[in-house]
């Protein structure tokens, strides 16, 4: 197989095809990533969700958000609000904001009312009061599907699509380790992916020191406050958006629930050490 290797949205890419990809073909795959990233990082002064933050208003639904939307709607739902699209806020006082400050400003709850203030459909995307759209929380598993399902249309039936360990394969399978969230050398067991998906999750990936205790990316959106009970989760899905959006399920109490019904499998482990994880043959938890 041959891999293509290169930097986008803040991580390593790697893609494999049975065929080096024409450069035709590369600038298609950066033209799709580029593209959902000037709509969707909050990192970006002159992206769709920056304007929308600044200006809110009503634009053309732009690709990918009724899919993301109406997951998230479901992740809120499962989690009783702890995931939610206007998290931007939330995780800027925390520090993880565009400058990448990581300086703590505090706790800041996103709006409860979320699905009142930002509305969409086919026609439309409307935020009606001013907040950061965050699709963090599933926006990097629906680009990895972007992307694959891009390279089946120029007929790559055998594909990997690898951005920073969130992964799809159409093809023969490959083993997965779950690398320990505390102890980058070691693996806590490992997973068999063919033609599915796997995302993972962890507290020690985009981590600093803050003012109110030790800061993470994983928020609760009712309170503001980092998640301190789960330290890392994967999970395996037809499609990356969705093993993405359960992965970060995972970390609250709905998770499981949102799992199951989704046709996921996954593991999870506690900030304890404890490892717990769905039936399923597809993960291996080491003894």
């Amino acid at each position: 197989m041959d891999v293509w290797r290169f930097e986008a949205i803040g991580t390593v890419w790697e893609i494999g095809t049975s065929v080096r990809l024409p450069d035709s073909e590369r600038d298609a795959v950066r033209d799709v990533i580029g593209d959902f990233d000037h709509t969707w990082s909050r990192f970006r002064a002159d992206s769709l969700v920056t304007a929308l933050a600044e200006e809110p208003q009503e634009v053309p639904t732009p690709p990918d958000a009724v899919a993301m939307l109406d997951l998230y709607r479901e992740l809120s739902l499962a989690t009783d609000g702890a995931v939610q699209p206007l998290l931007g806020d939330s995780l800027s006082a925390r520090g993880y904001d565009a400058e990448y400050s990581f300086r703590d400003r505090g706790a800041r709850p996103a709006p409860a009312d979320w699905a009142e203030q930002l509305a969409w459909d086919d026609g439309a995307l409307a935020l009606h009061a001013p907040a950061l759209i965050d699709v963090g929380a599933i926006g990097k598993g629906r680009l990895v599907d972007v992307v694959h399902d891009l390279l089946g249309f120029l007929g790559h039936a055998e594909r990997l699509v690898d951005a920073g360990g969130d992964l799809r394969l159409s093809g023969a399978p490959v083993r997965v380790g779950l690398e320990h969230p505390f102890d980058a050398t070691r693996a806590i067991g490992v997973a068999t992916v063919a033609d599915a998906a796997l995302c993972g999750s962890a507290v020690n990936r985009r981590a600093w020191p803050g003012e109110h205790g030790g800061l993470h990316h994983v928020l609760d959106a009712r309170t503001g406050e980092p998640v301190r009970t789960i330290a890392a989760t994967w999970a395996i899905a037809a499609e990356a958006m969705v093993a993405d959006a359960a992965a970060t399920a995972l970390f609250f109490d709905g998770g499981p629930a949102f799992a199951a019904l989704s046709g996921v499998e996954w593991v999870r482990m506690t900030t304890d050490g404890t490892v717990e994880w769905s039936a399923g043959d597809r993960m291996e938890v080491f003894a």
